[in-house]
């Protein structure tokens, strides 16, 4: 598709980059049993980002599918998510730690295995967060793409296994100009003891404008609400909807 960009994410693999308003972002598994960690930021200002507790409360969730959006912790759209093969991605279960991967799946460094060693998701977030001139102290709970779990009757959350088939895809709509952060990593309570290697695509395609009918305006009045407070950021900063 014209000004579309296509990239494909290895197991371990991490990316960061600038995306424009009114774009498309789509994930697709190449395999099954893909995870791939997700942080956002506005471009404008790094302050600004995905805000877990008022992306859930606002939209009476636990998961995100079609229709939901992420919003930032101004109250704005950062994202909103308009295709969704699985209809369920987890914003509850976190990231990898050094310390996980290696005790799951073995000690690995960079100076014995080289590329071949095991990444966990934090390490490779802050490298990119880094990239941009950020820290540690700019984390944030990550979205967990195709990846599901549950919490059991004593509120422990379970792993839903072979949630995620080869070929399922996801498609994000950046509502404001964003820092996409991605780590293609485990889900820390995945329970396969060798660690997975799944590539994923990762696309960014031209998409419509943003109509006051859009199935994700309406999904509920506070989604109605936040995109109404990111029309007004743009209508002041000289920019029309998208």
């Amino acid at each position: 598709m014209e000004n579309g960009w296509t990239s494909t994410l290895t197991p371990g693999g991490k990316w960061s980059g600038q995306i424009g308003r009114g774009r498309l972002v789509r994930f697709t598994a190449l395999e099954a049993g893909a995870n791939v960690s997700l942080l956002l930021y506005s471009s404008h200002d790094r302050s600004e980002r995905y805000n877990m507790p008022d992306t859930l409360k606002a939209q009476h969730t636990a998961h995100l599918t079609r229709g939901h959006v992420l919003m930032s912790d101004n109250g704005r759209v950062l994202a909103s998510i308009v295709e969704d093969s699985l209809g369920w991605h987890d914003p509850l279960g976190g990231c990898t730690t050094r310390e996980g991967t290696e005790a799951k799946y073995g000690a690995t460094d960079f100076q014995r295995q080289r590329n071949d060693w095991l990444r966990s998701g934090r390490e490779n977030v802050t490298v990119e967060l880094v990239r941009h001139g950020l820290s540690q102290r700019d984390w944030m709970p990550v979205v967990n793409l195709f990846s599901k779990i549950c919490c059991d009757e004593q509120g422990a959350m379970r792993f839903i296994e072979d949630h995620c088939p080869a070929g399922a895809s996801v498609t994000l709509r950046t509502e404001m100009d964003a820092l996409l952060v991605v780590s293609n990593t485990p889900h820390p309570l995945d329970p396969r003891p060798a660690y997975p290697s799944v590539p994923v695509r990762l696309e960014v395609l031209p998409a419509d404008k943003t109509a006051d009918d859009d199935y994700c305006v309406h999904f509920r009045p506070e989604n109605r609400r936040a995109f109404e407070n990111t029309w007004n950021y743009y209508t002041l900063l000289g920019s029309d909807r998208t």
